[in-house]
């Protein structure tokens, strides 16, 4: 299945790939998706963790399989189904599922942000539900699926441990960010960089509402020094907000941080098209905060 359709940049769409485990239904972003492969033969991997089913190699590029049904709590049955594979956080990674029903293209205000009774900061695997042919899709969290497997693979906190102790108290930053874990550990990082007075928001829509508010009351320069936002959000994307961020004469001066685990050669080029000022990948929590450190340098030079 040919996974390449191009989106024009900022325009809040997703494509949705939707695919099925036993007769439930769910969702991933294309944008994560590098191929679908048919079944294949698995080597399993002494003492792996539970739900890693073992490695394979297509092409010659060692692959770990993940058994979404255990990730998920589902029945083991023997299955064969099809191979998602996948690139992000700089990994490729394989989730074994049972079929693939199609694409299909969304607005991000289509979809539905899980309350906190299902979707709670440790024990959350969904990110968002849609509605697609009357029935509902659960976009599933694959970072945190592949985070709780591996944690090495989520932020690198370590990366600041030699940091030392500095106050940046004087520069607010505004965060977009609807991962609730996510969001935690991305304000423990920076207030562990001096980074104290921060904006937290939870999407791209009540960013940019808090921004919009900050420029009328006139305040937006001494409010917000920099913006920090991620890819995939519901109601308003980080593309989207990026796109009207550096459409606008005032904000635009404001320095802007792409930090997502989408974050390829694909979608570096969409955001330097878009005006975004830096563009990291998720685990690179170190790179982050000497970015900011420069950004914030040279816009208030």
């Amino acid at each position: 299945m040919d996974t390449n359709i191009l989106l024009e940049s900022g325009t809040n769409e997703l494509e949705v790939l939707e695919f099925t485990l036993g007769n439930n239904y769910y969702g991933i972003n294309v944008a994560k998706i590098r191929e679908i492969l048919s079944y294949q033969q698995i080597t399993p991997i002494p003492n792996a963790h539970p739900c890693v089913e073992g490695i394979f190699m297509p092409r010659d590029t060692m692959m770990t399989v993940i058994n979404l049904k255990k990730c998920l709590g589902m029945p083991d049955v023997d299955f064969e189904g099809l191979f998602i594979i996948t690139n992000f956080n700089k990994l490729n990674i394989a989730f074994h599922v049972d079929q693939v029903i199609g694409i299909h293209r969304v607005s991000w205000e289509d979809i539905i942000k899980p309350d906190s009774t299902i979707n709670t900061e440790e024990n959350s695997a969904s990110t968002g539900v849609i509605k697609l042919d009357g029935k509902l899709v659960v976009i599933l969290d694959f970072e945190k699926i592949v985070t709780d497997i591996s944690p090495d693979t989520g932020l690198r906190v370590s990366d600041l441990e030699n940091l030392p102790k500095r106050d940046r108290s004087g520069s607010p930053i505004l965060i977009a960010e609807d991962s609730p874990l996510l969001s935690k550990l991305i304000t423990e990082c920076l207030k562990k960089a001096g980074y104290t007075k921060l904006v937290i928001t939870m999407n791209g829509q009540e960013a940019w509402d808090k921004i919009c508010e900050f420029k009328e009351t006139g305040d937006l320069r001494e409010k917000v020094h920099c913006i920090i936002t991620d890819i995939e959000m519901p109601l308003m994307d980080g593309h989207r907000l990026t796109k009207l961020c550096k459409s606008d004469e005032v904000i635009k001066q404001i320095p802007l941080v792409i930090f997502s685990s989408l974050v390829n050669d694909e979608m570096r080029r969409k955001g330097e098209q878009l005006g975004a000022d830096a563009q990291l990948t998720k685990p690179e929590i170190g790179l982050l905060v000497g970015a900011i450190d420069d950004l914030i340098e040279k816009s208030m030079a």
